[in-house]
């Protein structure tokens, strides 16, 4: 179904719809109209000679320099070629196309300037399948993600690079062939698709949408290695959280309970320890903060995928423009520090469940690192050491990159979100955590084919599954082929859509 861009309404699911999976889009009539009654106002300016950053003046230390008539013709595409500046590899295709589709959605308020055949150019774009070339490496967060921004709005010119049906292409030779053609940059046509922090923002709203899949599957997983271990339930009474009143938390011990449920250890019928140790105790507490903190990050991303991420920003109604700097990514870099720390807590979290699994002094009677053959086998004992190198890794890139800020152009751009460091680190984070919980969710299965009670329903479905891909491990064989299974099956989200059709949602 194609989704109809308003400037209101764009969700992070809507982002994936299109990014992802390649929904259609289309500008609504209302917005077509903003737009051009907001370029009908700035040509009057243009006309009258009134200065206007970007427009008729350099950018960031030569904003004070005013263009002539002739200058400002030529000025947008040379603004574009110095911004794109980018390194090294190209982001993903999602990548790009979230961030298109985030402009279109800036340009809709009617507040960028730009000409309508800007946005529908890039609203053909997606929908036709052509996708710049974009080095990931080049945005400091603030005037946007200039530089990689700036790759897309080569295109506007039949310049750069572009993706099209699997192949790397000249930008003309993409466009031409998709049949799209190429309208040029006029007065404030470039600045308008560069300036914003689109790129970070739509990179946020996709790690967000796959990191909620990955803390359902971590409590899959810990439900799992609860019933491994006979935890003692009564922590997961969802009374006792609403005592305390924080939702994440209420929202995960519901979810553990529904696992489980259906099996010995919820129906009290397995002997349990009067108190758990905390990872075991604590679980609902520390993964539901990070559903809170990812709860926080959303409302910020979609704030931010619906406003006007600009400058100049220009209010036709009153005839008017101010330049100011709501192209700052801080308001995304931030809560999306915070989100990177959740996923890198829950993470640690998962591991001491795992050595838990494999110590015999703490395993309730588990043998000793899940082996039947202790001492000529070593079972899941060098597992624990993977999973505990990606959690270093984890937490050197959990320092948050929005305090590192370099002041840039003369310092007149003094202070810069460094959200794109935010997002890439965010990424790699959220990469090592599926080995992690896939190392988990393999030591649990293999813990459960130890024990001779019945499970609940969502446990033994997620086993089902891990069995598929991996075998128990009777004798000692190379685990890294296992390992690697198990990352992808967590990445895949195969046991969350699994347990969830049997079981229900775990939201």
């Amino acid at each position: 179904m194609t989704i109809v861009i308003t400037g209101e309404g764009l969700t992070i699911e809507k982002v994936i719809k299109v990014a992802r999976y390649d929904e259609k889009v289309k500008l609504h009539p209302d917005s077509i109209e903003r737009i051009k009654a907001c370029r009908a106002m700035l040509e009057k300016k243009i006309e009258a000679h009134e200065i206007m950053y970007g427009v008729n003046t350099g950018i960031g230390e030569f904003s004070e320099v005013v263009l002539d008539d002739e200058q400002i013709k030529d000025f947008q595409k040379y603004l574009v070629y110095n911004h794109a500046a980018g390194i090294g590899d190209p982001a993903p295709i999602e990548y790009v196309r979230g961030a298109m589709l985030g402009r279109i959605n800036v340009h809709a308020h009617g507040n960028s300037g730009c000409r309508p055949e800007i946005t529908q150019t890039l609203v053909e774009m997606l929908n036709k399948g052509v996708t710049p070339f974009v080095c990931q490496k080049g945005s400091v967060g603030a005037c946007g993600d200039l530089a990689p921004m700036a790759q897309i709005a080569l295109l506007m010119m039949g310049e750069g690079e572009a993706y099209y049906k699997d192949k790397l292409l000249e930008g003309k030779e993409a466009m031409d062939e998709a049949g799209i053609p190429t309208p040029g940059l006029k007065a404030r046509d470039g600045l308008s698709i560069i300036n914003g922090s689109n790129l970070l923002t739509a990179m946020s709203a996709i790690f967000l949408y796959d990191a909620n899949n990955w803390l359902k599957q971590a409590e899959i997983a810990a439900a799992m290695s609860l019933e491994a271990l006979k935890a003692n339930m009564k922590p997961y009474t969802a009374k006792l959280h609403e005592a305390r009143g924080f939702s994440g938390a209420v929202r995960s011990a519901k979810a553990i309970l529904k696992l489980i449920k259906g099996g010995d250890l919820k129906e009290e019928k397995i002997k349990c320890k009067v108190q758990d140790a905390y990872s075991m105790r604590s679980t609902p507490q520390v993964i539901g903060t990070a559903h809170d903190a990812l709860k926080y990050a959303r409302s910020q991303v979609e704030i931010e995928l619906n406003g006007v991420g600009d400058n100049p920003v220009f209010f036709p109604e009153e005839d008017t423009q101010i330049s100011g700097a709501n192209f700052q990514g801080t308001p995304v870099s931030l809560p999306m520090d915070m989100a990177g720390v959740a996923i890198t807590m829950v993470s640690v979290m998962s591991e001491r469940r795992l050595n838990r699994l494999n110590n015999p002094a703490l395993s309730v009677g588990l043998p000793a690192f899940l082996t039947k053959g202790a001492g000529m086998f070593s079972g899941l004992m060098l597992s624990q050491y993977t999973a505990d190198m990606q959690i270093v890794e984890q937490r050197i890139l959990s320092a948050p990159a929005s305090i590192q800020s370099i002041p840039a152009a003369a310092d007149q751009e003094d202070f810069v979100s460094m959200g794109m460091n935010t997002a890439i680190k965010n990424f790699q984070i959220l990469d090592n955590a599926y080995g992690i919980l896939g190392i988990e969710f393999m030591a649990a299965a293999q813990a459960l084919d130890f024990r001779d009670y019945n499970f609940g329903k969502g446990v033994t479905k997620a086993k089902e599954v891990i069995r598929k891909h991996v075998e128990f491990l009777d004798v000692d064989r190379p685990l890294y082929l296992d390992h690697t299974k198990m990352k992808e099956l967590v990445r895949s989200c195969e046991i969350l859509k699994d347990v969830e059709k049997a079981v229900g949602s775990l939201e």
